[in-house]
C-alpha cells in the first residue's frame, strides 16, 4: 500500500464522488477500480475488510467504505476529504433538481440523460463484482455464505442485519480465520472517548440550537432524518419504507407520488441513495415557507445523515486491524466479506431489473423482484448492449463511456 499526497487524495476521491452513479453496487466497484485495481492504495484483503466493516455499521455504506479509505491513507483529514468528496458533488445535484422540482414539476431532460448512466452502471457492476467474487469467494465455505445471502436477501427479503449476524456467527463458530493483510501498518492507538465526545457534539449541536430557539418543523427534519441515520443497516433501501410511511403519511411533508420522484431522482445521481433525505427534506420546507426554508431544511437532513458516518468510521476503524489479528473475530469479518458478495449481487439484479422493466411485482411468499416480461423497457436494453460493447468490446474508459451513454439517452429521448 502507497500513502497518497492530501493533493492527489483529493483528485481522485473527487473524480469518485463525480462519478459515483448507480447506488452502493456501483460505487463500491467504483473504488475497488480506483484504490485497489489502479493505484493499489489498499490491498484486496484490506479493502474487503473495510467494506465488511462498513456494512455492519448503520448509514450509507459506500460512502462510508470511501472515508474508512481516505482515513486509512491520511488520517482524519484523508477521511473528511473522501467522505465529503463522495457526498457533495451529489448533494449539489440534488439540490438543484429538487429546486428545479418544487419549481417547475418533473425534470425529463435531465431524467433521459440518466436512462443512458443507468445502462452503463448495469455493466460497471457486472465487471466489478465478477473481480470482487473472483478474490473474496477462495472456498467452498465463501461461495455457500455468498450463496445463502443472496436468496436470504433477494427471494425472502430477510432482514440486512440478521444476514451479517448470521454470517459472522458461522465465522466465529468455525473459526476458518482470514490471514492478516501484513502489508498495512498499525493504526495510531484509538482515542474513542475524545472521539465520540467531539463527533457526537458536531451532531447534537444543530439539534439543540433548533428546539432551544422553537424552530419547530425544522427541529421535526433534525430528530427524524437523526433517528433514521442510527437505523439505516444495509443502506438506503432497509429504510425506505420506514421513511414513506413516516414523511408521507404521519408527518404530511411530501405526498406519495412526490416520494417515488425523490426516490427515482436519488437513484440517477452521484453520490449514496441515502441522499434522497436531502430531496425530502428541501421539499417538505419549500411547501412550507418557500425556498429559504427549503434550504435550510435540506442542510439539516444533510448534516443529521452524514455527521454520524464519520463518528462511526472514526470510531471503529482504528479497531479493524485489532479484529484482524483475532482468529475469531477475523473469521467472522472473513464470512462477512464472503456474504456481502451476495448481497452486492442482489443490489445489483435489483437494479437492473428496475432499469429494464417498467412493472416489477413481488411474490406473495417473498421480496424477490419479478418483472411483467411484457413490461420490458427495449430502449434500456440497447443501451444497456451498446454499455456493454463500450465497456467490453472496444474496452473505453469509464468517464467516456459515461459521457456517451448520457448523450445517447438524450438522443433516445427524441426519437
Amino acid at each position: 500500500m502507497t500513502a497518497p499526497s492530501l493533493q492527489e487524495l483529493t483528485r481522485v476521491f473527487g473524480r469518485i464522488g463525480l462519478l459515483s452513479f448507480g447506488g452502493p453496487a456501483a460505487q463500491i466497484a467504483l473504488m475497488h477500480r480506483e484504490l485497489v485495481e489502479t493505484r493499489a492504495w489498499l490491498s484486496e484483503d484490506g479493502f474487503l475488510r473495510a467494506l465488511s466493516l462498513c456494512m455492519l455499521l448503520p448509514g450509507p455504506e459506500a460512502m462510508q467504505l470511501a472515508t474508512y479509505a481516505g482515513w486509512r491513507l491520511r488520517g482524519t483529514l484523508g477521511g473528511l476529504i473522501a467522505g465529503l468528496l463522495f457526498v457533495i458533488p451529489g448533494a449539489l445535484v440534488i439540490l438543484a433538481l429538487a429546486l428545479g422540482y418544487a419549481l417547475y414539476g418533473q425534470v425529463p431532460l435531465v431524467q433521459a440523460a440518466f436512462e443512458g448512466i443507468k445502462a452503463a452502471v448495469i455493466i460497471i457492476v457486472l465487471q466489478a463484482l465478477l473481480k470482487v467474487s473472483g478474490k473474496a469467494l477462495t472456498t467452498r465455505s465463501a461461495w455457500a455464505l455468498a450463496g445463502a445471502a443472496f436468496v436470504a436477501l433477494f427471494v425472502f427479503g430477510l432482514p440486512f442485519p440478521l444476514i451479517i449476524a448470521a454470517a459472522a456467527l458461522y465465522g466465529a463458530l468455525t473459526q476458518n480465520a482470514a490471514s492478516t493483510d501484513t502489508a498495512i501498518p498499525p493504526s495510531a492507538p484509538p482515542r474513542t472517548l475524545v472521539t465520540c465526545l467531539i463527533w457526537g457534539s458536531l451532531w447534537a449541536l444543530p439539534v439543540l440550537i433548533l428546539w432551544i430557539t422553537n424552530q419547530t418543523f425544522l427541529t421535526q427534519i433534525a430528530l427524524f432524518f437523526s433517528k433514521l441515520a442510527v437505523v439505516t443497516f444495509g443502506g438506503a433501501y432497509a429504510v425506505l419504507a420506514y421513511m414513506t410511511q413516516t414523511v408521507v403519511q404521519d408527518f404530511g411533508w411530501i405526498t406519495t407520488a412526490q416520494m417515488i420522484d425523490a426516490l427515482g431522482l436519488a437513484e440517477t445521481t452521484p453520490g449514496p441513495l441515502i441522499l434522497v433525505t436531502e430531496f425530502v427534506a428541501l421539499l417538505a420546507g419549500f411547501a412550507q415557507g418557500g425556498i429559504g426554508l427549503a434550504l435550510a431544511a435540506g442542510a439539516i437532513a444533510l448534516w443529521v445523515t452524514f455527521t454520524p458516518c464519520f463518528l462511526w468510521i472514526f470510531l471503529a476503524g482504528p479497531y479493524l486491524d485489532k479484529i484482524s489479528q483475532k482468529p475469531r473475530l477475523s473469521a467472522a469479518l472473513s464470512a462477512i466479506t464472503a456474504a456481502v458478495v451476495g448481497v452486492i449481487l442482489s443490489l445489483a439484479i435489483w437494479f437492473a431489473i428496475h432499469v429494464l422493466f417498467a412493472d416489477v411485482g413481488t411474490p406473495a411468499w417473498g421480496a424477490m423482484p419479478v418483472p411483467e416480461v411484457a413490461s420490458m423497457n427495449f430502449a434500456a436494453l440497447g443501451l444497456t448492449i451498446l454499455a456493454a460493447g463500450l465497456l467490453l468490446g472496444v474496452k473505453r474508459g469509464m468517464v467516456e463511456t459515461l459521457a456517451f451513454m448520457a448523450l445517447a439517452g438524450l438522443a433516445l429521448s427524441f426519437l
